[in-house]
């Protein structure tokens, strides 16, 4: 399962994706402000990535709760989650790095 943030001066969407559940990456939580702040806070506490594009987050705020996004936006947040996915791969290398 794959989750990130994407963040827009104090607005936050989280999305999930689970390849084996869903067939597309879905919202499950958005806010501005205080609460995009507390998406944000939750995001670090759980090694969450954060994305900031404000493009982004300004499409995927259309998008209600627990839907999938639609498939002309697939392209673009699969970019996104392969950013993230060479993000974490590039951690993990340092982490057993460091371990050795």
């Amino acid at each position: 399962m794959s989750d990130e943030i994407v963040l827009k001066k104090r607005e936050a969407i989280a999305l999930s994706y689970d390849d084996q559940k869903m067939s597309a990456p879905k919202v499950v939580a958005k806010g501005r402000g205080e609460l995009a702040e507390r998406i944000i806070e939750q995001a670090k506490l759980h090694h969450i990535p954060i994305q900031e594009d404000p493009s982004l987050v300004e499409i995927l705020s259309k998008i209600n709760m627990n839907e999938q996004i639609p498939e002309e936006l697939f392209q673009v947040v699969a970019e996104v989650f392969a950013f993230i996915y060479r993000v974490e791969k590039e951690a993990s290398k340092n982490i057993n790095k460091q371990e050795k």
